[in-house]
């Protein structure tokens, strides 16, 4: 997963895993690992406000309680911070995602491990 949230290709880490910001190549240029079987859909969207709403949490409240800041001048500092966390934490969540479903064997991808056999693997 540390591969995907880094954008690199998480079966050899050679290549980038997106071609534009959140579409990912069709196939590794190194590996020749296909990565249009991924079926990352909402999920990367979701990780990313369930993560972002975390940590605005602690700085919200924080600006609440000790900052004698007007309303307005709170939306000010919040929102902008709150919409760049969103979208920063979007690619890498999605690169994660991609990368689990990679690993687990899931919507058409084939599991396969560094150490395993071709037994193990057709498995």
């Amino acid at each position: 997963m540390l591969r995907g949230l880094c954008g690199r290709c998480p079966r050899c880490n050679e290549a980038k895993l997106f071609l534009r910001f959140l579409k990912p190549i069709q196939s590794c240029p190194h590996c020749g690992q296909d990565w249009m079987h991924h079926q990352a859909d909402d999920f990367p969207a979701y990780v990313s406000i369930f993560l972002t709403g975390h940590l605005m949490a602690p700085l919200i409240i924080a600006l609440l309680r000790d900052a004698q800041l007007s309303v307005p001048a709170l939306m000010m500092i919040i929102l902008p911070l709150a919409m760049i966390l969103m979208i920063g934490l979007l690619q890498p969540a999605k690169g994660a995602i991609i990368a689990l479903q990679w690993w687990f064997g899931m919507h058409g991808f084939r599991k396969e491990r560094p150490d395993m056999t071709q037994s193990e693997a057709d498995t």
